[in-house]
Formats: C-alpha cells, structure tokens, sequence
C-alpha cells in the first residue's frame, strides 16, 4: 500500500482525537475554575472538597483514572460509554492541574487590589468578578495553554478504553500492513498540526486577554 491511502483513516481517528481534545478541555476548563475558586474559598468545607479533588486526580495516574471510570464504576452501579469515560478522565485531570493555576494568579494579584475594591466599596465576590478575575485571567492563559497541550497529547490514552481515535487507528493500520515507518510518520505530522492549530488559537486567545484584561490592573491600582 502507498503511504497516501493511509492518510483517510488516520484522518478519521483526528478527527475523533480532535473532538475529545475541544470536550474535555472546556469541561477541564469549567472545573479548573469551579476547583480553583473553592480554593481560595472563606468556606472551610469548599475548600477542603476542592483540595482533596486536585490532590487525588494530580496525585494518581491519568490511565488509571480513565480504567477506573471505564472499567470499574459499572461494577459500582452507572455505566459510562467510552466516549463519557474518556472525556470525563481527561477533563477530571485537567481540571484538577487547571485549578492550581487559577488559585496561583488569583493570589498573584497584589493585595491593594482587594484594599481598593474595599474602598469602593464592594463586595467580596463583586471585587473577585470585577476587579481581580480580570487580572488573574491574563495570567492564567500562557499555562491554560500548556495544559490544552498537554491534553491533546494525553487523548492517545482513550484508545485503551476502545476508542478509535488517531492512535488507536494508526495501531489497527500498523498490525494490517506492519508498515511502522509511514504510519506513525503521518501519525506524528497529524498530532503536530493539531498542536499548532491549538497553539496558535491560544496565543490569540492569550494576545487578546493581555489587552483588554491586563490593563484592569493599573485602572484599579
């Protein structure tokens, strides 16, 4: 077989690659804030939650996860399709990684810029929407990034759990040709380009944070 009649089914499996990367890194994204406000939380009981929910996902193995919500909750009751079981380990870990980086700029904001919104006369949470998130979101889009990277990489696991995502057909073509070389040649350039494209929607995303939200920090100041 010609290496180009490779490329269509490996497309295929980028494209399912590509739809469980977009999924879990909103959802990751949703919960690393969920996780990260609770962190810095005056509530003990949220606090305690959200700590213990970063320390077991950071603190155990992302495949183990993935089995785990795969394999071993149907024993316990609910039964996730590997796509949910997929999606939802991701996003878990994600998340769990994300919201260290939203309580870390959230507390990187100096501390006159809570003595200021006192001033103003606001309220906690209206301070935290106004004032500080603004500022704390520019700062959190360059390690964002690095995580929605991560997270395309890490989709290579779902094809353990039955997924035919790009590496699970570069496997099944590599077992039927035995063609190693041009398969995961192709496979390779394909997870590069989607990594790009994510990169450089990122930096947009990061370019247009920095000018519209960072400058909030010498308005308040």
């Amino acid at each position: 077989m010609h290496w180009t009649s490779y490329i269509a089914p490996l497309a295929q499996g980028a494209w399912i690659t590509a739809e469980i990367t977009a999924y879990s890194t909103v959802l990751g994204a949703a919960l690393s804030f969920a996780a990260g406000l609770g962190r810095v939380s005056r509530s003990r009981a949220v606090r305690v939650t959200a700590a213990v929910y970063i320390e077991i996902f950071r603190g155990t193995s992302l495949l183990v996860q993935m089995f785990w919500l795969y394999y071993a909750l149907p024993l316990l009751g609910p039964s996730l399709p590997p796509m949910a079981s997929g999606v939802l380990a991701l996003s878990l870990n994600i998340g769990a990684y994300g919201a260290e980086v939203v309580r870390g700029a959230i507390n990187a904001v100096p501390r006159e810029q809570w003595e200021a919104s006192t001033a103003l006369n606001f309220t906690r949470r209206q301070a935290l929407w106004r004032i500080i998130m603004p500022q704390a979101l520019a700062e959190m889009m360059p390690p964002f990034g690095n995580l929605a990277i991560q997270n395309l990489k890490d989709t290579s696991l779902v094809s353990l759990i039955t997924i035919s995502d790009l590496s699970f057909h570069a496997d099944a073509l590599r077992n039927l040709t035995l063609a190693s070389t041009p398969i995961y040649t192709l496979t390779l350039l394909m997870y590069f380009g989607m990594a790009l494209v994510l990169t450089v929607l990122i930096r947009m995303i990061e370019r247009w944070s920095r000018r519209h939200l960072a400058p909030a920090r010498g308005a308040h100041a």
